[in-house]
């Protein structure tokens, strides 16, 4: 079976740039969207799921760092680059506290991108790794993602692998809030009406599994997201 390419958001303005980059990197076997401006980045941004975004900072309608804020308002974990040509100290602290991986100024060698776009893939990879791997106890019941088994006294629930994820993902976040946007776009692949209906459903099927344990509760945070409260 054929590898799943590694997919790229690639906003950048310059048109012969923008070009040359989704060139070079298609040929270092990445899936690249480019899109000419902050706007259309953002739409492409809602409509599918990438694993890294290449962000130009000055852009017509939305410049790079209030499209920055917008994708880590969705996920907070994406890797995130910044191509700029402003060099000001001022530009690139702004870049970081956004939580930028990289800020990188133009002009730059392609061949040191991609070392970086590189190390932090594998970076994200191995973390991944070892995150399949935690287990979880809550209250009564003990969840292993890895087998997608819900444990409690003698009973096992096998999950579907969507229960598994939102749980896993609640389970994350224990006592804290799990944004909607977030869920949807990891586990859905985008915050649309009818893919927040079937969250709300399987929010459902969790509570339903959880019941035998009274301090264990899936709270709705309204217009927000939700919280699993557990011991």
């Amino acid at each position: 079976m054929e590898a799943k390419k590694t997919k790229i958001l690639l906003c950048e303005d310059d048109p012969n740039l923008g070009m040359v980059l989704k060139t070079n990197l298609e040929l270092n076997d990445f899936d690249v969207t480019l899109e000419r401006d902050g706007r259309l980045g953002l739409a492409a941004f809602q409509r599918e799921r990438y694993d890294l975004c290449l962000l130009d900072v000055m852009m017509p309608n939305m410049d790079g760092f209030t499209l920055a804020e917008e994708i880590r308002n969705v996920d907070p974990d994406i890797p995130l680059f910044f191509l700029s040509a402003k060099t000001m100290k001022e530009d690139i602290i702004q870049g970081y506290n956004l939580g930028a991986d990289d800020y990188i100024t133009k002009p730059f060698d392609f061949e040191v991108l991609m070392l970086k776009i590189k190390a932090i893939l594998k970076r994200n990879e191995e973390q991944n790794r070892v995150n399949e791997n935690v287990e979880f106890d809550m209250g009564k019941f003990h969840f292993n993602p890895k087998l997608r088994e819900l444990k409690h006294d003698s009973h096992t629930q096998t999950l579907s692998p969507k229960e598994n994820d939102l749980l896993k993902m609640l389970a994350e976040h224990k006592n804290d809030l799990l944004p909607r946007e977030k869920a949807l776009k990891k586990i859905w692949g985008s915050d649309t009406y009818f893919n927040g209906r079937s969250m709300d459903v399987y929010i459902a099927k969790l509570r339903k599994y959880l019941k035998d344990d009274p301090n264990i509760e899936i709270v709705n945070i309204h217009g927000n997201g939700f919280r699993l409260v557990a011991p």
